[in-house]
């Protein structure tokens, strides 16, 4: 017996759009920034709403410039129900590419790593699926915005 064959299956897109950086500095293990959720969107075939307009990204840089984010944050979804969301992961590409984010200027998401783990959490019934199954994410980071193309595991 083999175990079953992994592929994925586009669900959403988050759009959440981001307030200015702040840095606790330099904490011995990297560089603590955390970044401010302002509100966004969500738009797919079975979900459909609006990022709340708080939570966070916690951020460590690490000496090579890889960045372990972890945000935490919600969204209320066009019929009523509200999602907690938990979404760890790794952005990292090329030094100079890297430092041309964080100054806001543009780089083709194409080259930069950026993949996430979200976690979902609701009481809503139509939407325990979020709970009963894996995600990953493809993300992109604009100067204002972090899109996030959400990806069920099958």
């Amino acid at each position: 017996m083999t175990t079953p064959q992994l592929s994925t299956r586009y669900v959403f897109t988050i759009t959440a759009r981001i307030g200015e950086v702040t840095s606790a500095g330099e904490i011995g293990t990297g560089i603590r920034r955390i970044i401010p959720i302002l509100g966004g969107e969500v738009r797919g075939e079975k979900v459909n709403g609006k990022v709340c307009a708080f939570g966070a990204d916690f951020q460590i840089i690490r000496p090579n410039e890889l960045i372990e984010l972890e945000a935490k944050y919600a969204f209320e979804t066009d019929d009523g129900a509200v999602v907690y969301v938990e979404n760890k992961g790794l952005r990292f590409g090329p030094v100079e590419l890297l430092q041309k984010l964080k100054r806001g200027e543009p780089v083709d998401p194409k080259l930069i790593y950026f993949r996430t783990v979200p976690k979902f959490e609701t009481g809503a019934p139509r939407y325990r699926w979020l709970m009963e199954n894996l995600f990953i994410g493809s993300a992109a980071r604009h100067a204002d915005r972090v899109v996030i193309d959400v990806h069920q595991v099958l």
